[in-house]
């Protein structure tokens, strides 16, 4: 299997409360605020305590940050989404769930948007960042498909 390297971890600092400071395998840095994430999400409500938030930690794997090994931590993937999402961005996360909505595979994915097989493989796996027309045409070609129906 390929290596993610812009999910892997490689740093991770706790900074104001709730926000992450995180460098991934292919150098990019991002600031994520998980303030809205942990209220809505229960099995992360401990991390409201800001001593056990502070004490965020790379896993041994760089594939999680960790607050209590085994028990608390959050994907890379996941945070790496927040955090293209945070500032400004498209995460590959919308792809997955738009092709999953309209029950499309790689393939009639890509025909609906126009574009290579490949190329939407290189977006839905966060490889390459995605083009705010790419994801305009997925609206698109929703409310089409909607006004059609």
């Amino acid at each position: 299997m390929k290596k993610q390297e812009h999910f892997r971890i490689v740093a991770v600092k706790a900074e104001k409360p709730y926000r992450l400071r995180l460098t991934f395998g292919d150098s990019a840095t991002m600031t994520v605020d998980l303030a809205a994430i942990i209220n809505r999400i229960p099995a992360l409500a401990p991390l409201k305590d800001k001593k056990l938030f502070a004490k965020a930690r790379v896993d041994e794997w760089g594939r999680t940050v960790e607050w209590i090994p085994g028990e608390l931590d959050m994907a890379g993937d996941n945070l790496r989404a927040e955090g293209v999402e945070q500032s400004g961005g498209i995460s590959h996360e919308r792809i997955w769930e738009w092709m999953h909505r309209n029950g499309l595979t790689l393939d009639s994915a890509a025909e609906a948007l126009g574009i290579s097989r490949r190329m939407l493989a290189y977006y839905r796996s966060g490889q390459k960042p995605i083009p705010r027309y790419i994801w305009l045409a997925c609206v698109g070609w929703e409310a089409e498909r909607r006004k059609a129906a």
